[in-house]
């Protein structure tokens, strides 16, 4: 009988058998049956399962940021080659997947056990801080979730479209089912803004919800549906409360930027941190160079050339991840990302000089002081939205998020077509490909009996 869990024993094993290493910012106290608000915060506060190595990784291997030379590729697996032609592998447990209905399942149990406890004027703020970051971070692991899983939202389809399984409680026995897109959609929308008058303005640590990241992850939630008037909105609505940005010249925040990991984690852009699991490590920078069209995009005293990458001769490889390593990704949110989002919502509603005051105001912390700043100029909305699109990507590269912004461009014509060249042979993702709802484990289907995607 094809029943039961999504996530079940795979998140009890992540539970008890995990070994990862843990945030010294937040303590860990995973956790049997909590009972108490401060059982609840120590299991939202489970940062192995929370925050490490939690956000799905494949729709990043599966972006134009990187590509891999045949004589690396040539010493990988079988496995890993056909994914990084976009073919159907055979994926089982430890995945995206498994990971991301963890961290739901810790959301989902503090939820169901906080209506057992009172709820007084003592533990007022207490109690309503566990609610509104179960609610995050089942908004933020369902949202990730879906970008990797789903296709694009499209208005005209969304109610037909496969989305997510919808993890609403912790019961194991709770049969899955695919929600639609649109469903999804809602779901993630919902808590989200239940969530916000719950949370503080500010976390006490970065890997802990905030209004601020809750209005982050409304904008790119938002910006992926492409109702981009709502994304400037909360983006705007986080810049309020946190504006934050490093000076690439030199900031506490920062090393030196020849060094190998030049910005230290939790630093001030930080809003939310989190990391990018890896199962498939595509876009592992021992073997993954950067698109050889992009790097040239950079202007000479664009300071992010030098943080950003480092030569992996004849081409470079990227260094520039938020988590104090090179080799651990960032997938977290931060406020460069909604400078962006806002910049690029203005200019879609006609305020073009208002998008690149904003976008220039980005631009020149990363600018060498030594050399007069430049500000980027457009003469047509079409012109600004092109320039703002281009410092998107070169800006928020290895984040998770190209993989959505292809997919969302190319329902607006952009025409994006993947293509990687292996082993002598041209390989092509087209727009709009079903390809671009990433295959699901094979064990989740085997377990549950849920639909899989047009692979």
């Amino acid at each position: 009988m094809k029943t039961i869990f999504t996530y079940a024993l795979i998140s009890i094993a992540m539970l008890l058998a995990s070994c990862e290493k843990f945030l010294d910012e937040k303590p860990d106290k995973t956790l049997v049956s909590p009972q108490t608000l401060a059982d609840l915060q120590g299991l939202l506060d489970d940062a192995t399962v929370m925050n490490l190595k939690a956000s799905p990784e494949y729709m990043q291997g599966a972006c134009d940021d990187f590509f891999i030379p045949d004589d690396k590729l040539a010493t990988r697996p079988e496995l890993f080659v056909e994914a990084y032609k976009w073919e159907k592998v055979r994926l089982i447990y430890p995945n995206d997947w498994s990971a991301g209905y963890a961290a739901v399942y810790n959301a989902n149990l503090a939820l169901e056990t906080l209506p057992k406890i009172e709820r007084t004027n003592a533990n007022g703020i207490a109690y309503d801080n566990v609610k509104g970051a179960a609610l995050f971070y089942r908004s933020y692991y369902f949202t990730g979730l879906l970008f990797n899983y789903a296709l694009a939202y499209d208005e005209a389809t969304a109610a037909t479209d496969k989305g997510i399984v919808l993890r609403l409680n912790a019961d194991f026995n709770t049969p899955s089912k695919r929600s639609t897109v649109a469903e999804s959609y809602v779901q993630i929308i919902s808590d989200l803004k239940t969530a916000i008058p719950l949370l503080p303005p500010t976390p006490v640590f970065k890997t802990q919800p905030s209004k601020p990241a809750a209005y982050a992850l409304l904008s790119r939630i938002y910006l992926s549906m492409r109702k981009y008037q709502e994304a400037g909105i909360y983006a705007d609505s986080c810049l309020q409360l946190n504006a934050n940005l490093m000076n690439f010249n030199g900031d506490d925040d920062m090393k030196a930027i020849t060094t190998a990991a030049p910005f230290k984690a939790y630093n001030k852009e930080t809003l939310f941190y989190s990391e990018m699991a890896s199962y498939l490590n595509l876009q592992a920078t021992s073997r993954a160079c950067i698109d050889t069209l992009l790097y040239p995009t950079y202007r000479t005293n664009d300071l992010r050339k030098t943080a950003f990458f480092k030569a992996v001769a004849p081409y470079v490889a990227f260094k520039g991840n938020y988590t104090g390593s090179a080799t651990i990704y960032f997938s977290g949110l931060a406020t460069d990302e909604m400078y962006l989002n806002k910049a690029e919502a203005l200019v879609r509603v006609n305020k073009k000089d208002d998008a690149l005051l904003l976008l220039n105001q980005l631009l020149k912390t990363r600018w060498k002081s030594s050399v007069t700043y430049v500000p980027l100029q457009a003469s047509t909305d079409a012109e600004a939205l092109a320039l703002i699109l281009l410092e998107r990507r070169k800006e928020l590269l290895y984040r998770g998020l190209r993989w959505m912004d292809i997919k969302r461009l190319n329902k607006e014509g952009a025409n994006i077509t993947l293509q990687r060249q292996i082993f002598g042979q041209l390989y092509s993702l087209p727009a709009n490909s079903p390809k671009y709802a990433l295959p699901i484990p094979d064990d989740i289907i085997e377990m549950t009996g849920i639909a899989q995607n047009d692979w």
